[in-house]
């Protein structure tokens, strides 16, 4: 990684902006470039108030505000660095490989499982469907630039797919290519403990906080062609949503 006086420039101390908004915006700019990327470091706050020729308390000033933005973290021991968290938007829907390739980041997939059969009394009741309906279930772990992000257990009607193969990287792209991809959904997200298989799987300990996502897809005409749950590690992942009063919108 160059230097961030190369990837930033120097601060003007004749410009009307103090100057740890002036390294905080550059930083800040630099993250949003992809010129610093997920798990980049930044070098000491001493190296930094060298570098930019400003006092250690301008530079932690900087620091401090990106912080709070989530941008970058602060590991005990180890210095700061550009945090690895994504954001996921609830009001929109989109595929877990939409929200990494939106954020210039990298997803993959590995298959814990794929196979047909027939709705649990869970999904029957969940989805609205009668029991015997054929369903394929798809179980995988993913990935955002070869770091573990989430668990993801799928059921999909069968109808909605040629087969079950398929599915090779995004869900909702082969449901688009059939004619049916869901374009309402319901989520519900509660906190969990992660147990030791899911702790593994994720590169997570034992008992820490998880986020589980549940979603129902809808098609146009009301019928429901999707059930997940996914486990996401709760030190990667924020949810955000939109919200507005009812005066707002009229």
């Amino acid at each position: 990684m160059a230097p961030l006086l190369a990837l930033i420039g120097q601060l003007d101390e004749e410009a009307s902006q103090p100057l740890y908004l002036q390294l905080q915006r550059g930083i800040r700019r630099a993250i949003e470039e992809k010129l610093l990327g997920p798990d980049d470091a930044l070098p000491p706050e001493r190296d930094l108030a060298e570098q930019f020729s400003v006092s250690r308390i301008t530079v932690r000033k900087a620091i401090d505000g990106l912080v709070s933005e989530g941008l970058l973290a602060r590991r005990q021991g180890s210095g700061t660095f550009v945090s690895n968290r994504v954001e996921k938007n609830f009001s929109k829907l989109t595929s877990f490989t939409e929200d990494m390739i939106a954020r210039g980041r990298a997803p993959t997939s590995t298959w814990l499982s794929k196979s047909k059969g027939t709705v649990t009394p869970e999904e029957s009741l969940t989805m609205g469907l009668s029991p015997g309906t054929p369903v394929y279930r798809f179980n995988r772990l993913r990935f955002a630039d070869g770091a573990p992000m989430a668990l993801e257990y799928c059921t999909v009607q069968a109808f909605c797919l040629p087969s079950i193969d398929t599915v090779a990287s995004s869900l909702y792209s082969a449901l688009e290519k059939s004619g049916y991809r869901p374009t309402r959904a319901l989520q519900r997200l509660r906190a969990v403990l992660f147990n030791a298989e899911q702790a593994q799987l994720l590169g997570a300990q034992e008992r820490d906080a998880g986020l589980l996502v549940e979603r129902r897809g809808f098609l146009p005409d009301g019928r429901a062609v999707e059930f997940s749950h996914s486990l996401y590690r709760g030190d990667t992942y924020d949810f955000v949503a939109e919200l507005s009063t009812p005066e707002s919108e009229k």
